[in-house]
């Protein structure tokens, strides 16, 4: 039954829970929320979906992705918190056959809230499970190959798309399609690796140092919270719009999927190479960097509309974006070790709040200009802004 919670019986290696963990991104995110952005045009094309109904579809989910990351802020037992990660993992199947059962509005909205609880069992419950077994058996403390999974749910989304409209199916298949994928090829892995339930952390003495002392100050807590305000905003206006932005270029029609799996590409790989550049340079001065080059693939795609520019924005932000995700909560994890989960849950709620309001607002923005260079432009004052917070627990030594 999903509803029963694993104990720490049976080995695994560890190759097993990051790959069981992968694939549990692969349907929490790649299918459960990253499939919307390569059919959104199709959508738009053939179910009658307007800029705003579609920003609005995108809020309702990460309404629901704020919702889990709330619930998994305030969950403390591990066995409770193993097993919410379980359901998500089997839920995702279900909100992504939804998706394609019609045209009727309020079930897509039903669909994309419960994929944003799917998405955060994913990214925070399962990504607590992952670092604190990491942890526990003495392995790097690390995120990056865990989180790879999202750049490969992007190129699942993106070539399964891709793939389904060569052979002619409409939106609908699109999305029934994608939830037999992930029922054939990432579900066995994705359950029968799950990280066990941890064991129960030992009564700290009284007497001994604060363990404590280590953990984020307030400040610490808001100025990064803040940050990942920031980088939601950035994260989710490319993540939701950037097929749609691609596609509504004269030029560029028919090149939405394209640049969609280009961001996957630079995604998979680049985490990996950002817990190097960490490793190097520190946690905080390699966010600054990737901010940077972020800000760097916005502002192409608002100041030049050729298919190069598009492009090597698509790459940019796919090699940044989830950089950013992971270095962030392995920091927050690290510095939070009795429930990295926890930690992780509470920094996200800025998170879920830009992406909450930052497709509702650019779906609006859209549709009274019928161009996506305004939303661009404030998507790169934000993550100026999210820049800022950070140079200033830099220059603090935080």
């Amino acid at each position: 039954m999903i509803a029963s919670a694993q104990t720490e019986t049976r080995p695994l290696q560890p190759w097993q829970v990051i790959t069981g963990g992968v694939c549990a991104l692969v349907l929490t995110l790649g299918l459960g929320r990253f499939a919307y952005t390569p059919l959104l045009p199709l959508m738009q094309q053939q179910a009658g979906l307007s800029d705003t109904a579609g920003g609005w579809m995108a809020a309702v989910n990460y309404a629901g992705y704020m919702s889990g990351a709330l619930l998994a802020s305030w969950l403390d037992g591990p066995a409770l918190r193993h097993r919410l990660y379980g359901i998500g993992i089997w839920l995702s199947l279900l909100v992504t056959m939804l998706m394609g059962m019609g045209v009727w509005p309020a079930a897509w909205a039903l669909s994309r809230y419960l994929g944003g609880l799917c998405g955060a069992a994913g990214m925070l419950l399962g990504s607590g499970l992952v670092l604190n077994w990491l942890m526990r058996h003495g392995r790097p403390p690390e995120l990056g190959k865990y989180f790879s999974g999202i750049g490969l749910g992007i190129v699942v989304s993106a070539l399964g798309a891709m793939g389904m409209t060569r052979l002619g199916l409409d939106w609908a298949r699109q999305w029934q399609g994608f939830a037999f994928l992930g029922l054939l090829l990432f579900l066995a892995p994705a359950w029968a690796w799950r990280p066990p339930v941890p064991p129960p952390l030992p009564v700290a003495d009284p007497a001994a140092p604060a363990a404590s002392a280590s953990a984020p100050s307030r400040r610490w807590m808001v100025l990064m919270m803040f940050s990942y305000f920031c980088a939601g905003w950035g994260f989710v206006i490319d993540g939701t719009f950037i097929a749609a932005i691609v596609e509504r270029q004269p030029l560029l029609a028919g090149q939405g999927p394209l640049s969609w799996l280009l961001v996957g590409l630079a995604a998979t790989p680049a985490v990996f190479l950002w817990d190097r550049v960490a490793r190097r340079l520190g946690g905080l001065p390699t966010l600054l960097l990737a901010f940077g080059l972020q800000i760097i693939g916005v502002l192409l795609q608002v100041l030049s509309g050729g298919l190069a520019a598009a492009l090597a924005g698509a790459l940019i932000y796919g090699a940044t974006s989830i950089g950013i995700v992971s270095l962030t909560l392995a920091l927050v994890g690290r510095r939070s070790p009795a429930n990295p989960g926890k930690a992780m849950a509470r920094l996200t709620l800025g998170y879920g709040l830009a992406q909450i309001s930052a497709p509702a607002l650019a779906g609006y923005m859209v549709h009274a200009s019928g161009s996506y260079a305004g939303t661009l432009w404030l998507t790169a004052l934000v993550l100026m802004a999210g820049m800022a917070a950070l140079l200033v627990l830099w220059r603090a030594g935080e």
